[in-house]
């Protein structure tokens, strides 16, 4: 591998990584050739000079010498025998070459399975988040197209539905839009990091309204009926847009802290990308949406817990009633982001095993949360799958009279010919 300072080959962006990265390299590298002079040990007379190729800082070197330095540790993420050396050749004119000859410093192949293993959270995104919509899209059907449906429980639902399509859709848009192209476009990204930051938000708090519902169903259930509607509507789409409209406010003049562009698991060029401390302008309504829903949760299971005991089942079934229910909880309240909000510190260099396989597990379970809520409150409900079946009973009731009927007409027909017709 050689490395020229003026070859054209990468493209902008490696470019400004590379300026980036190696920013701090070149510091030092300028910090020791000062340190050389002060310390009486000036440059070789008419040798190179110290320079810093953005990867290795070249030491002084005498003219028409080859320079040798230890291959650097790690590069982009992949590990490298430091056991081997880089070359570099100095002219007897004093000038370093613009090739540095990176030739023998060879990846560590033990490094290479983990580092390619973890480029797939993107892809699990991409994944989990189009069998979501695919599945979400038939459940909102289900629910608008079957009358017997309609009610204030699945109403609640729908809109649910709806903000988990509406997260994944975008999440997919800046996916192929930002990331898959050369050249993204800014104004793109800021309009789409503002809707999915929207939708996201409302994700959180129609499941603050499941939650809410819920336990004035369960806990207080006198006043379950004065909530209607509109309140619910309220509370799930008007906040989180006050939130959000706060927030694009704020970020326009707010310092992005030093953090890679890495949001909902995508790394794009743009400063909207970047956290910052406003950003708890939304987050923090949806962690309080979250820990009133874990309040809800406890509220919910413990009345549960107490009805299945003071009913005369075994105790074995209780317990069993207990956990199908809390099971069935935790997806629709989102108490599985509570386990995701605090995760291991993720590394550059790919040696944290542990945090990348957390990185991939929560790719997995956040993209494949609308598509477990409409497994479990569409699919396999038993109100859902009743009406379904009723529906095609009587479809093929239908057929059947319909068929009966031209049947019989046939038959009439075939009595007003003459005799002798059909021979």
């Amino acid at each position: 591998m050689r490395i020229n300072m003026e070859d054209d080959r990468f493209s902008d962006l490696e470019l400004d990584s590379l300026i980036a990265n190696s920013t701090m390299l070149g510091t030092n590298c300028t910090i020791e050739a000062l340190k050389q002079n002060y310390n009486s040990h000036p440059s070789i007379l008419g040798g190179c000079p110290f320079q810093f190729d953005s990867v290795l800082c070249w030491p002084s070197t005498a003219p028409d010498t080859n320079a040798t330095l230890p291959c650097f540790d790690s590069f982009q993420g992949v590990k490298y025998d430091t056991t081997q050396n880089a070359t570099r050749y100095c002219y007897p004119n004093g000038t370093w070459s613009n090739y540095s000859s990176y030739d023998n410093c060879k990846h560590l192949t033990s490094q290479m399975p983990i580092a390619d293993f973890f480029e797939l959270p993107p892809w699990i995104y991409c994944g989990g988040y189009i069998l979501s919509l695919l599945a979400l899209s038939v459940a909102i059907i289900i629910f608008v197209y079957f009358r017997d449906l309609r009610c204030l429980r699945n109403t609640i639902h729908t809109n649910l539905f709806v903000t988990y399509i509406f997260s994944a859709l975008l999440w997919i848009l800046t996916f192929f839009l930002q990331v898959m192209t050369d050249h993204p476009s800014p104004a793109n990204c800021i309009c789409l990091v503002i809707l999915l930051q929207y939708f996201n938000l409302t994700n959180f708090f129609w499941m603050l309204v499941e939650g809410l519902y819920l336990y004035t169903l369960v806990v207080q259930t006198f006043s379950s009926e004065n909530i209607k509607i509109t309140i619910y509507a309220l509370i799930g789409w008007i906040c989180p847009l006050v939130a959000i409209v706060a927030w694009s406010i704020a970020k326009i003049y707010a310092e992005p802290l030093e953090t890679e562009d890495n949001l909902f698991g995508l790394e794009i060029d743009c400063s909207w990308m970047r956290e910052s401390h406003i950003d708890w302008i939304f987050k923090g309504p949806a962690c309080l949406a979250l820990l009133l829903n874990l309040v809800f949760l406890a509220r919910i299971m413990w009345v549960l817990i107490t009805k299945l005991r003071s009913a005369n089942t075994q105790e074995t079934r209780q317990y069993r009633k207990a956990s199908k229910a809390l099971l069935v909880l935790i997806p629709l309240l989102g108490v599985t982001y509570i386990l995701l909000i605090f995760g291991p510190t993720i590394e550059p260099d790919h040696q944290h095993l542990f945090g990348k396989s957390y990185e991939v597990l929560r790719a997995f379970l956040i993209s494949t949360q609308g598509f477990s809520v409409a497994l479990l409150y569409c699919f396999l409900n038993s109100e859902v799958k009743q009406a379904v079946r009723h529906r095609l009973q009587t479809w093929n009731d239908s057929r059947h009279i319909s068929s009966s009927n031209s049947l019989k007409g046939n038959r009439r027909s075939n009595s007003i010919l003459p005799p002798g017709y059909w021979l």
